[in-house]
């Protein structure tokens, strides 16, 4: 075997690991948020008094604790926004393995800046 095609193996061997990441994220958030409407459709309300609805992190995490229908719902979105976040922790972890340290340290700068970038978008 050459050393192309070795390379092209580990190529594909990260894309099926990629791949399967979206998936799962997709999946399980499609699934939480299916949960959270369920609940509404059930118990007929939100969680939440009036048109009040959880605005940061903490208080989603509080309401689903409660299993408020309302947070479950905006937590399978969340997971949803943080999917390809996660694909791009996936790919570090699979170009280090890899020894592809040059394909690392790109993923890794383009990580921190979306880190940097969820952390400026605070209100």
């Amino acid at each position: 075997m050459s050393k192309n095609a070795g390379n092209k193996n580990g190529i594909e061997d990260t894309e099926i690991v990629i791949s399967k990441t979206l998936r799962a994220g997709v999946a399980l958030s499609g699934a939480i948020t299916c949960l959270g409407l369920m609940l509404f459709l059930v118990t007929g309300n939100s969680g939440y008094p009036g048109e009040s609805f959880p605005t940061s992190v903490a208080e989603i995490l509080r309401g689903l604790e409660t299993l408020k229908p309302y947070a479950v719902i905006l937590s399978g979105l969340f997971l949803l926004i943080l999917t390809p976040v996660l694909r791009v922790g996936v790919s570090i972890i699979t170009f280090v393995k890899e020894k592809d340290y040059m394909y690392a340290a790109i993923t890794a700068t383009v990580f921190i800046i979306l880190i940097i970038s969820f952390l400026l978008g605070k209100e």
